[in-house]
């Protein structure tokens, strides 16, 4: 009534909004893993669909690519599946909670492989990149190792709080901080050993006039530059906005913004790779097919009809086919 009467309730309670068990200021996470779930199906589905058109000319980092395009596919549905199972039933689904988290570590360090390997000119100008394949695969399991018991503990430290001891969450953390040293010193070498690569490979491709490769690598470094720059931009505009009293992006409220835009930017990243290496007619024999040169008249063909040395009329005269002397000087070496 009017004057308001004391009321006790006893017993378990259970709070539950309208639209679930989840809480507010992850819907909009839900709905955002979903939408990706949908963006990386049609990728996968396209790249698919290339490989089987051209499934005799499909090349070993096309696969690594598919590959890629999987992995991403299957941590952005686990994260979904995750965030709708605790929406449903008020439980998280510590199934897909900790799959999610592995597999999107298995996809950043096969993502840094993958480009890192597209930098040495894998499929372009060499078909097998020999020992330095063995140090890729090194440097990505390295990544994983460390990545993985980063992110594992950093979950058991925020989702077990109500179990471990203050003691024992601290030591955790202690550990996190180490491995994210670690880890960022590994980021830091695969970043050097990619742009030290790709301006190698580019080098290489302008000195021998290979135009057209070169043209690809030209949009593979835009690609990655452009990637570079947001990321700054947005790592700014965070440590800017996090200083503000009025915070355009507040954690509590849609917090989860953060870490979406970075998924985003690695969606562009990886769209943008797999249009320049998309499966086609040829591309076994890609890395092995040097250009012409296209200065001046360097290409000339003779065809004329030239007669034997001892031909009468009766005889039939030879057809002879050859080169001028500035017909054309065709590099035929591979890189390494």
């Amino acid at each position: 009534d009017i004057i308001g009467r004391n009321l006790t309730v006893t017993g378990d309670y259970v709070w539950k909004s309208v639209h679930g068990y989840l809480p507010g200021n992850l819907f909009g996470e839900m709905y955002f893993f979903s939408f990706l779930t949908i963006c990386y199906a049609v990728l996968i589905a396209w790249y698919g669909i290339k490989m089987s058109i051209h499934g005799d000319e499909v090349i070993p980092i096309q696969k690594w690519m598919c590959t890629t395009i999987g992995i991403g596919l299957l941590e952005v549905f686990f994260k979904a599946g995750d965030l709708w199972v605790w929406n449903v039933d008020g439980d998280r689904f510590w199934f897909s909670l900790y799959t999610g988290v592995i597999v999107g570590v298995l996809k950043r360090a096969i993502s840094r492989c993958l480009v890192v390997m597209l930098c040495l000119g894998w499929g372009v100008t060499c078909d097998d990149l020999g020992d330095k394949m063995k140090k890729v695969t090194t440097l990505g399991i390295m990544y994983a190792g460390t990545s993985a018991a980063r992110d594992v503990m950093t979950v058991l430290a925020i989702t077990e709080n109500e179990v471990l001891s203050t003691e024992t969450e601290t030591e955790l953390l202690d550990v996190v901080t180490i491995l994210q040293f670690i880890t960022a010193f590994i980021d830091v070498t695969f970043y050097l050993w990619i742009f030290d690569a790709l301006n190698n490979t580019m080098k290489y491709l302008q000195d021998m006039n290979q135009s057209m490769k070169l043209q690809r690598y030209l949009r593979l470094r835009l690609f990655l530059l452009l990637s570079v720059l947001f990321a700054v931009v947005w790592t700014v505009f965070g440590v800017v906005d996090s200083y503000n009293d009025q915070k355009i992006v507040n954690e509590e409220v849609n917090g989860w913004v953060l870490n979406a835009v970075w998924e985003v930017n690695y969606l562009l990243v990886l769209v943008g790779l797999a249009c320049l290496w998309a499966p086609e007619a040829g591309a076994k024999e890609y890395a092995f097919v040097m250009e012409l040169s296209t200065v001046g008249n360097d290409l000339e063909f003779d065809t004329t009809i030239v007669d034997g040395p001892d031909s009468d009329d009766d005889d039939v005269g030879g057809v002879g086919s050859g080169y001028s002397d500035a017909d054309m000087d065709v590099d035929k070496g591979v890189q390494a």
